[in-house]
């Protein structure tokens, strides 16, 4: 779904920056419009791919546990944590 679409079906729903390949469609709460809908380890996935980790941090924890730790406190502090109003967007864990 493109942000064209998603402004067709609702111009007030709000989209998180550079998380575009991480939407997986449009959801709807009760009296409320419709909202944008984000695969949350897709999210993780985009996280920890742009982020920038220096090796002072590594410690004993490989690489990629330290970005995936990272990415988790920076979705789960900075992006689920935020809340922007009626039209802010829902996150769904597909795989539990």
């Amino acid at each position: 779904m493109t942000r064209e679409e998603i402004a067709e079906i609702n111009p007030d729903a709000l989209m998180c920056d550079g998380f575009d390949e991480a939407i997986i469609g449009m959801a709807e709460r009760i009296n409320l419009g419709p909202v944008v809908a984000y695969d949350v380890d897709k999210i993780i996935e985009i996280l920890m791919r742009d982020m920038e980790v220096d090796e002072v941090d590594l410690d004993d924890t490989s690489l990629p546990d330290l970005k995936y730790e990272m990415a988790i406190e920076h979705f789960e502090y900075n992006i689920k944590g935020a809340w922007m109003g009626e039209f802010t967007p829902v996150f769904i864990q597909k795989n539990l």
